[in-house]
This record gives structure tokens, sequence and C-alpha cells, in this order.
């Protein structure tokens, strides 16, 4: 695999990351992020659809009429999402009734619309595939890296098995409430992006002032 190619796949996961970067797919990390288990599921599920249908984006994209490429794009999208919620219904029936309306909202998970419009339309189907498997890795990693600190530290647990000894059951560890609620998220991933960004400058936003002064140097 040449480095290009690399860069699609292993960009994602730090540089690039659609979460701590481009600040996509953040409602689902809030939403999902309470245990390992559905946390995993909802990965594995947004990576497959955003895989299949950049891949098939990608094929078809030269007979894709301009006009209408937003309403074929998310139909494609739209029928893999029906696909996969009946996978999880038929065999994952517990999970399925955690995930809720999640699984139905990767439909309009701008994350998958956009490497779709993005980059699938733009692209031959080997990079596009790569770049949506790499998003979709990159998003994977932030909801479970979410997900191990909130359970671990909201219920003692990880993928349901007792890893902490709380209170209830005798033990010693006193769970977190803030963690088994949706704003705990939030303040996890803002640690997530400070600590990458103190790690990798180059991600630093320049600010306001910094840019006022950059045009007044120019001007000079």
């Amino acid at each position: 695999m040449n480095k290009s190619l690399r860069n699609y796949l292993f960009n994602p996961l730090l540089d690039t990351n659609p979460i701590t970067l481009q600040m996509l797919g953040i409602c689902s990390a809030l939403a999902v992020t309470t245990s390992m288990q559905t946390a995993l599921t909802m990965s594995i599920a947004v990576t497959v659809v955003m895989v299949v249908a950049s891949g098939i984006i990608s094929w078809i994209r030269n007979h894709i009429p301009p006009s209408v490429r937003l309403i074929i794009q998310i139909t494609i999208i739209a029928s893999l999402v029906i696909v996969i919620d009946q996978v999880l219904q038929a065999w994952f029936f517990d999970i399925s009734r955690v995930l809720s309306i999640f699984v139905g909202l990767i439909v309009s998970n701008c994350l998958v619309l956009g490497r779709a419009e993005g980059f699938a339309m733009q692209n031959p189907i080997g990079p596009s595939l790569l770049d949506a498997l790499g998003n979709g890795l990159g998003y994977s990693l932030i909801l479970m890296i979410v997900a191990f600190i909130r359970e671990l530290f909201g219920f003692g647990t990880l993928f349901g098995y007792s890893v902490l000894p709380t209170t209830d059951t005798g033990g010693w560890f006193q769970p977190l409430g803030l963690m088994q609620m949706a704003p705990s998220a939030f303040f996890i991933i803002g640690l997530l992006i400070w600590a990458i960004r103190s790690f990798k400058v180059t991600q630093v936003e320049p600010t306001t002032i910094s840019k006022i002064e950059h045009v007044d140097l120019a001007k000079t």
C-alpha cells in the first residue's frame, strides 16, 4: 500500500479525526456511550454503512446527475441503515432496543453523508473505501474511549462485566452519577480534544486576534 492510500486509512485516527477535529458525529457519542457494548455496536454499524455507501456512490458517481446527487446518496445510505437495523432486531434484539432510534439516525449522520459527498463523489472506489474505513475507525476509536471511561466510572463495569466492585454489591467503589448522564461525554470529548491539540499543535485554530495580526502584518 503506497503512502497516499495509507494516509486515507490512518490519518482519520488522529490527524483528521472526524469527532475531535471535524466535530462530526458528536450526537451519537453523547447518546450511546454509556456502555462499551452499545458503543461498539454503533461503531460497527456506522463504519459498515459508511464503507458500503462510499463504495457504491464512488462506483456509480459518473452516472449520478448533479441535480439529484444528494437524494441518491441519502437513498443509498437509508437503504443500508434499514438493513443494519433489521439485522440488529433479528439477531441482537436487546442491543437494538437499547440503541432505539439512534441506528435510524445514522441516515442523518453528517459524517456518513459528508464522506459520501465530499470524497466518494470525486474519487475512485479504492481510495473511497479506504477513506470511509479510516473515518469509521477514527469515529469508533473516540466512541470506545468515551464509552470505556463512562462505563468504568459510571457503573464499575466493562462490556457489562464487573471491574470495580461497587458499594451496592458490598464493594468499595461508588459509581459517579455524572458519568451516567450525556453531559459527561461532552467533558470527556473536550478533554480528548485538548489532549490531542496539546500534542499536535497544528490542529489548533488561530484565534481571531492572531488572524487580525496576520492580516495587518501581510498588509505592511
